[in-house]
């Protein structure tokens, strides 16, 4: 029984993790397109959309079947996720404090996913 609830831990966590990568990206996508215009920005945008409302069903999945203060707590991990991708896709900078509060999100989102 223990194995079957540690897997189900691991399959939700797992969801959460997917659900806010989902959600940087989307928050990513949103910027690019509103760096562009015309076609792109559109296209960006609506990427953005579908991207946010897979990352929204999938929290949703995860909410409606774990308990709030749990799953709730790995929506920092969006903020990980998306300071990441503008970084590298978007050639933001990021400075050494930020880079701090991003290991202190991680650390905790580690130790309430363990809770």
């Amino acid at each position: 029984m223990e194995y079957v609830t540690n897997r189900s831990k691991s399959f939700f966590v797992a969801l959460l993790v997917f659900s806010t990568l989902l959600g940087g990206a989307g928050q990513v996508l949103f910027k690019a397109g509103l760096s562009n215009s015309g076609y792109a920005l559109l296209t960006y945008i609506v990427m953005g959309f579908v991207v946010y409302g897979i990352s929204t069903l999938a929290y949703f999945y995860a909410l409606g079947r774990k308990n709030l203060s749990w799953a709730y707590s790995f929506g920092g991990l969006s903020y990980i996720f998306a300071s990441i991708m503008a970084y590298f896709l978007l050639g933001e900078s990021i400075s050494e404090l930020r880079w701090l509060g991003i290991l202190i999100i991680a650390a905790g989102t580690v130790l309430i996913g363990f809770s």
